[in-house]
């Protein structure tokens, strides 16, 4: 039973080394089919959660299935698409108290490295620009699944997610203890180009 085991686990690896590449290659974020999501959660006051996304942003990501660690992405946001489902508070997180978008219109991430432990998930470990500040963040990163699509390309999907501190990035709005920081989940699928 052991033998026949070890048989499997190894012809299990060796396919899996020779199908590696079939899903390694860039991906350019399906942003047409809107099939991605960047969205926020931040306490308000301790009180309530507030939740909202960007609409608009776009990106790719290089995957090496052979050598996860060797894999990339990069990102872009426009931060006026913020959208916290109210007008006039979207124009508040648009003013100069959050994401001050009438000078700094655009935010990106630009990952460094990737580190993959062994149950398949990452930490993507990269430069955040936001409000003209740059930090190193890490993305805590799973991937959801990989395959061919009915419109006869392939896709790969991906699911991130880290905390800020909004002082970390020079937003001055303080309200208090409780929101000191915001929750980003990112949820991408691309398409192999």
């Amino acid at each position: 039973m052991k033998k026949l085991l070890l048989a499997s686990a190894v012809s299990v690896a060796l396919v899996g080394a020779v199908h590696a590449d079939e899903h390694s290659g860039t991906y350019a974020f399906d942003n047409k089919g809107t099939h991605q999501f960047i969205t926020f959660k931040i306490s308000h006051l301790g009180y309530s959660w507030l939740y909202g996304r960007f609409n608009d942003f776009d990106g790719e990501f290089a995957y090496d299935a052979a050598n996860p660690a060797n894999s990339s992405v990069n990102v872009t946001i426009d931060t006026s698409s913020v959208d916290s489902n109210h007008a006039e508070r979207d124009k508040h997180l648009r003013s100069e108290d959050f994401l001050y978008v009438d000078e700094y219109p655009e935010a990106s991430f630009k990952s460094k490295r990737v580190v993959v432990d062994e149950e398949g998930e990452a930490d993507i470990i990269g430069d955040l620009t936001l409000r003209g500040v740059t930090k190193e963040v890490t993305l805590d990163a799973e991937m959801i699944g990989h395959g061919a699509d009915p419109w006869g390309g392939y896709r790969m999907g991906f699911e991130a997610e880290t905390e800020l501190r909004l002082k970390d990035f020079g937003i001055p709005m303080d309200l208090g203890k409780a929101s000191e920081t915001v929750d980003i989940i990112i949820s991408v699928e691309g398409i192999r180009q």
